[in-house]
């Protein structure tokens, strides 16, 4: 596909090597243009000068007029003020703290020393932490843990049906407290522990804002600990806050190895490079790669593809980081842009018996990323077959696939990491969250607000609203059958015939005191109270 460099030679000048953070990011399947790449020169500057502002603390979410912070979290003494040097540093020391009396036993539950852990988040509250829990936990984890991160109340009942809750500690994570799926998480584990015989607040943490609604509940019910949240740090870079710093120490892994890794990878993503050389820069590296793949307007997806058990959940945290960070409707100026980069994948080799059929033969709507770790394993691998052990195939299986989807014309970035330890998976963190911000900068998108998700919260929020009044109305007139459409009427909402229908379908199919009446067709059934 290169018809002036050689694959070889393309190689040679495209791979970008991190030795501070054992990375390698290797672009030279993607066929960037030396011309194309002089021409980006201004926005590659551009977005140098934004990420300076940006940990000088300038407020560059300009929408909600916050700062953005996240960098400094991992490298305090670059906080802009004294202030939030101090509560950084503090709130590690008592994440420290806390996890330390945990696994010695002297914060401990009604049954004893805590075994479990229980994480009730959504999103950026829940993503991170259960991507690093599958990268860095196993066995070994002082505390196992588990996630209550929907609204799902059969998959709640899978989670807190499996636990010892005399010896299980539930953080709730929640900046606001007003999350309702968070909310809803907290409820039901709290009943459970009631029901059990349990005071809730002697097994419970809190990590949410101060005042918040979470924040008073902790005080009201004696939780644990509390742990802040501040405004200067989004939900999806969150993770090496105490959103994620102290499920990570609970479960025993080593937060200070992902705090120095991740501010390793920023001291190397930081430093511009030379202006004819911008790929020596790895965060530089991939974003300018995105660019050029979506010409610079989400003209393709990009899937991700780890070839790494432990790094399955890749995937998922990256749709939130890249996608709400992304996927803007606006620009900076007001103007409707219709930003964002799709993201999906799943594990390889998986992916070789699932969709890379599609991705080789069908629709060239994407862009790959492979990530490949070069430590198979902490000991020594067997042999499956002479010379041959089940990581090389592994190693097989990615290079293979990437080469035949490269012979198809189908571009790939391949990431590589030397080996998957807390270190490594904080670099990882860095990596894509300042690659976020630099292309975020190049289309000139704010990055750090979500008016969708807030958009969606508030569509939620109406069902409900409209739902009591269903009810409301049926609970005024027992025994008497209306259908959706005579319902609809009554509350005077007959534009929401179709909504009425399904909270009918729904309360009824649960027991909820609605009775449903079958018709000759699913739009002909009757409901009543009782």
């Amino acid at each position: 596909m290169n018809s002036k460099l050689s694959l070889w030679e393309a190689y040679h000048r495209r791979l970008t090597v991190v030795p501070a953070v054992g990375l390698q990011v290797d672009t030279s399947r993607m066929d960037l243009d030396d011309g194309w790449l002089a021409g980006m020169a201004g926005k590659v500057a551009a977005a140098h000068d934004e990420m300076d502002r940006i940990e000088r603390g300038e407020v560059v979410n300009t929408d909600e007029q916050r700062r953005v912070g996240h960098y400094w979290l991992r490298d305090p003494a670059r906080a802009p003020e004294p202030a939030i040097t101090a509560a950084i540093e503090e709130t590690l020391a008592r994440i420290h703290a806390f996890a330390g009396q945990v696994h010695r036993g002297e914060v401990r539950g009604h049954g004893g020393a805590f075994t479990h852990l229980v994480v009730v988040g959504i999103g950026g509250s829940s993503l991170g932490p259960r991507f690093v829990a599958q990268a860095l936990g196993g066995a070994g984890d002082r505390l196992r843990v588990a996630f209550l991160d929907n609204t799902d109340p059969d998959g709640m009942d899978l989670v807190l049906g499996g636990l010892p809750l005399p010896r299980t500690l539930t953080v709730v994570i929640s900046k606001s407290g007003g999350t309702k799926e968070t909310r809803n998480g907290m409820v039901e584990a709290a009943a459970r522990y009631r029901a059990a015989g349990l005071a809730f607040g002697a097994h419970a943490v809190a990590v949410t804002g101060a005042g918040s609604e979470l924040d008073l509940v902790a005080r009201e019910e004696g939780f644990l600990a509390t742990f802040p949240m501040w405004d200067w740090v989004g939900g999806r870079t969150s993770e090496l806050s105490a959103v994620g710093l102290l499920p990570a120490a609970l479960q025993g892994i080593d937060v200070d190895a992902m705090l120095a890794g991740a501010r390793a990878c920023d001291e190397a993503t930081r430093v511009r490079a030379a202006a004819d050389r911008p790929l020596d820069n790895a965060a530089m590296a991939l974003a300018l790669a995105w660019y050029f793949a979506v010409d610079g307007r989400g003209a393709k997806d990009m899937v991700i593809l780890p070839y790494k058990d432990r790094l399955a959940l890749l995937s998922q945290y990256l749709q939130q980081l890249v996608m709400e960070s992304l996927g803007k409707e606006r620009d900076r100026q007001g103007n409707v842009v219709h930003q964002g980069i799709a993201v999906y994948g799943n594990k390889g080799s998986t992916d070789q018996h699932a969709y890379v059929q599609q991705l080789r033969d069908g629709v060239a709507n994407f862009f790959a990323t492979f990530i490949g770790v070069l430590r198979d394993r902490a000991g020594a691998s067997m042999e499956v077959e002479p010379d041959v052990t089940s990581g090389d195939y592994l190693e097989g299986f990615l290079l293979g696939t990437r080469r035949a989807l490269y012979e198809s014309g189908r571009r790939s970035i391949t990431l590589t990491l030397d080996e998957v330890t807390p270190h490594r998976v904080g670099a990882l963190i860095a990596l894509y969250e300042r690659t976020v911000g630099f292309y975020a900068a190049m289309v000139g998108i704010n990055a750090y607000h979500q008016p969708g998700v807030e958009a969606g919260k508030k569509a939620a929020a109406t069902v409900i609203a409209l739902q009591r009044r269903c009810l409301d109305q049926l609970r005024s007139h027992p025994g008497v059958a209306v259908s959706a459409e005579g319902l609809a009427a009554a509350i005077a909402t007959p534009d929401e015939v179709e909504a009425v229908h399904q909270i009918l379908e729904h309360l009824a199919a649960n027991g909820r005191g609605v009775t449903r009446i079958p018709g000759a067709t699913p739009f002909d059934a009757s409901y009543r109270w009782g």
